[in-house]
């Protein structure tokens, strides 16, 4: 960056005041000095409530000894719903609470859900498991799906918007993405009112 690169404002300043430079660049020093603390508190904050599955040491070529952590995984999808309201779903192991980040051993995999006239869509990702790892059960109005290898863990339980058959499934798994297909129980019909076209 040039000296011609920053505002008037600044180089008039700088040549003018020389206590401002003592002053821009102690203030500078005195905001990265926070951050380093906000984030060591955070991290032993993090450290403390990680399951211990979740804290390994490893060795480097150069004998020294660091600390893995994780994985911490957190995110969220949104998608407006039927009704023209957004649709916020969390996944991940990591929970933002009143009292700090709760951590569990098992992910809540990312899911989506999709109702038409005839049947109910599950869509999960599960990405890093085996199709034999995977345990499905199912209610009329709930599909629990669960995940315990040492390498991953995953746990959700989904409302189903509308009552099903579990005995009717229909399943595939590819490339991490399990679809359950669940038809809706006989006689359960759309909600809504029939609209009349003028």
């Amino acid at each position: 960056m040039d000296w011609e690169d920053f505002p008037s404002w600044f180089r008039r300043r700088w040549r003018r005041y020389p206590f401002f430079r003592s002053w821009f660049f102690e203030d500078i020093d005195e905001i990265f000095r926070e951050m380093e603390e906000i984030m060591e508190r955070e991290f032993r904050e993090i450290t403390s409530k990680a399951p211990k599955s979740y804290i390994r040491e490893k060795k480097l070529p150069d004998g020294t000894t660091v600390r893995e952590l994780g994985p911490f995984v957190y995110g969220y999808s949104i998608k407006i719903g039927p009704d023209g309201k957004p649709e916020i779903r969390e996944f991940g192991n990591v929970r933002p609470t009143r009292f700090g980040p709760q951590i569990r051993e098992e992910r809540e995999p990312l899911v989506d859900v999709y109702a038409t006239d005839g049947e109910v869509k599950v869509i999960a990702e599960l990405p890093g498991v085996e199709k034999e790892d995977i345990q499905l059960h199912g209610t009329e109005d709930t599909l629990t799906i669960s995940v315990d290898t040492p390498q991953r863990k995953y746990f959700k339980e989904v409302k189903l918007p509308a009552k099903v058959n579990p005995k009717a499934a229909r399943t595939s798994y590819k490339n991490g993405v399990l679809e359950v297909t669940l038809p809706k129980k006989e006689g359960e019909k759309p909600k809504g009112e029939p609209i009349k076209i003028e």
